[in-house]
Protein backbone atom coordinates (compact mmCIF):
# COMPACT_ATOMS: atom_id res chain seq x y z
CA UNK A 1 0.00 0.00 0.00
CA UNK A 2 1.56 3.22 -1.17
CA UNK A 3 2.20 5.87 1.72
CA UNK A 4 0.21 8.77 2.33
CA UNK A 5 1.95 12.39 2.24
CA UNK A 6 -0.10 15.62 3.61
CA UNK A 7 1.39 18.45 1.89
CA UNK A 8 0.28 21.80 3.40
CA UNK A 9 0.88 25.05 2.02
CA UNK A 10 -1.18 27.79 0.71
CA UNK A 11 1.47 28.53 -2.88
CA UNK A 12 0.42 26.86 -5.68
CA UNK A 13 3.75 27.37 -7.07
CA UNK A 14 5.13 25.27 -3.97
CA UNK A 15 2.52 22.54 -3.89
CA UNK A 16 1.76 21.37 -7.56
CA UNK A 17 5.73 20.64 -8.30
CA UNK A 18 6.41 19.03 -4.91
CA UNK A 19 3.00 17.10 -5.84
CA UNK A 20 4.20 16.00 -8.80
CA UNK A 21 7.39 14.81 -6.98
CA UNK A 22 5.60 12.55 -4.43
CA UNK A 23 3.22 11.17 -7.08
CA UNK A 24 5.99 10.40 -9.06
CA UNK A 25 7.82 8.60 -6.17
CA UNK A 26 4.70 6.44 -6.09
CA UNK A 27 3.31 8.19 -2.74
CA UNK A 28 -0.51 9.12 -2.06
CA UNK A 29 -0.71 12.61 -1.98
CA UNK A 30 -2.86 14.77 0.03
CA UNK A 31 -3.63 18.78 -0.24
CA UNK A 32 -4.56 21.36 2.66
CA UNK A 33 -3.87 25.05 2.27
CA UNK A 34 -4.17 26.38 5.71
CA UNK A 35 -3.51 24.50 9.43
CA UNK A 36 -7.52 24.38 10.74
CA UNK A 37 -7.89 21.58 7.17
CA UNK A 38 -4.40 20.22 8.10
CA UNK A 39 -6.06 19.25 10.98
CA UNK A 40 -8.72 17.55 9.65
CA UNK A 41 -7.18 15.84 6.96
CA UNK A 42 -4.60 14.18 9.62
CA UNK A 43 -7.46 13.47 11.83
CA UNK A 44 -9.29 11.79 8.86
CA UNK A 45 -6.44 10.22 7.03
CA UNK A 46 -3.36 10.19 8.74
CA UNK A 47 -1.11 10.54 6.45
CA UNK A 48 2.88 8.89 6.94
CA UNK A 49 4.28 11.98 6.67
CA UNK A 50 3.52 15.87 6.21
CA UNK A 51 5.39 18.69 4.12
CA UNK A 52 4.58 20.97 6.56
CA UNK A 53 5.03 25.51 5.74
CA UNK A 54 4.82 27.52 8.59
CA UNK A 55 3.54 30.50 7.46
CA UNK A 56 -0.31 29.93 7.21
CA UNK A 57 -3.45 31.68 6.59
CA UNK A 58 -5.05 30.87 10.41
CA UNK A 59 -3.22 28.16 12.74
CA UNK A 60 0.64 28.25 11.68
CA UNK A 61 2.70 25.66 10.85
CA UNK A 62 4.52 25.64 14.15
CA UNK A 63 1.00 25.16 16.13
CA UNK A 64 -0.23 21.93 13.63
CA UNK A 65 3.03 20.71 14.53
CA UNK A 66 2.57 20.86 18.26
CA UNK A 67 -1.28 19.62 18.43
CA UNK A 68 0.17 16.74 16.27
CA UNK A 69 2.95 15.88 18.49
CA UNK A 70 0.67 16.40 21.80
CA UNK A 71 -1.85 12.88 19.91
CA UNK A 72 0.02 9.82 20.91
CA UNK A 73 -1.95 8.02 18.13
CA UNK A 74 0.30 10.26 15.52
CA UNK A 75 3.84 9.27 17.27
CA UNK A 76 4.83 7.69 14.15
CA UNK A 77 4.05 10.69 11.33
CA UNK A 78 6.89 12.13 10.09
CA UNK A 79 7.16 15.92 10.02
CA UNK A 80 9.05 17.99 7.89
CA UNK A 81 9.18 21.98 7.79
CA UNK A 82 9.58 23.05 4.37
CA UNK A 83 9.59 27.01 4.76
CA UNK A 84 11.33 30.46 3.89
CA UNK A 85 11.32 30.59 7.90
CA UNK A 86 15.42 29.79 7.35
CA UNK A 87 17.23 31.83 10.82
CA UNK A 88 18.61 29.57 13.41
CA UNK A 89 15.72 30.46 16.00
CA UNK A 90 13.13 29.56 14.02
CA UNK A 91 14.95 26.19 12.80
CA UNK A 92 15.40 25.34 16.57
CA UNK A 93 11.67 26.21 17.28
CA UNK A 94 10.55 23.60 14.96
CA UNK A 95 12.89 21.16 15.53
CA UNK A 96 11.64 21.54 19.79
CA UNK A 97 8.26 21.03 18.64
CA UNK A 98 8.95 17.67 17.13
CA UNK A 99 9.96 18.21 13.43
CA UNK A 100 11.93 15.04 11.97
CA UNK A 101 13.44 17.56 9.46
CA UNK A 102 13.55 21.06 8.46
CA UNK A 103 14.13 22.21 4.75
CA UNK A 104 14.63 25.92 4.00
CA UNK A 105 12.72 27.19 0.80
CA UNK A 106 14.55 27.59 -1.77
CA UNK A 107 15.30 23.88 -1.98
CA UNK A 108 16.03 21.32 -4.60
CA UNK A 109 13.57 18.47 -5.18
CA UNK A 110 15.82 15.80 -4.81
CA UNK A 111 16.90 17.29 -1.19
CA UNK A 112 12.83 16.96 -1.04
CA UNK A 113 13.07 13.69 -2.30
CA UNK A 114 15.82 11.96 -0.57
CA UNK A 115 14.81 13.48 3.06
CA UNK A 116 11.36 11.93 2.27
CA UNK A 117 12.25 8.29 1.86
CA UNK A 118 15.31 8.47 4.44
CA UNK A 119 12.33 8.97 6.74
CA UNK A 120 9.36 7.24 5.76
CA UNK A 121 12.13 4.01 5.82
CA UNK A 122 12.52 4.91 9.15
CA UNK A 123 9.28 4.38 9.55
CA UNK A 124 8.90 0.97 8.06
CA UNK A 125 12.17 -0.15 9.96
CA UNK A 126 10.52 0.36 13.50
CA UNK A 127 6.79 -0.42 12.66
CA UNK A 128 7.27 -3.25 10.46
CA UNK A 129 4.85 -2.42 8.16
Amino acid sequence: MPKEILIVDDEPSIVVPIQFLMEQQGYNVIIAKNGEDALDVILKYKPDLILLDIMLPGIDGYEVCEIVRLNPDFRNVKIIFLTAKGREVEIAKGMALGADAYIIKPFSNAEVVAKVKELLEKTHEKTGT
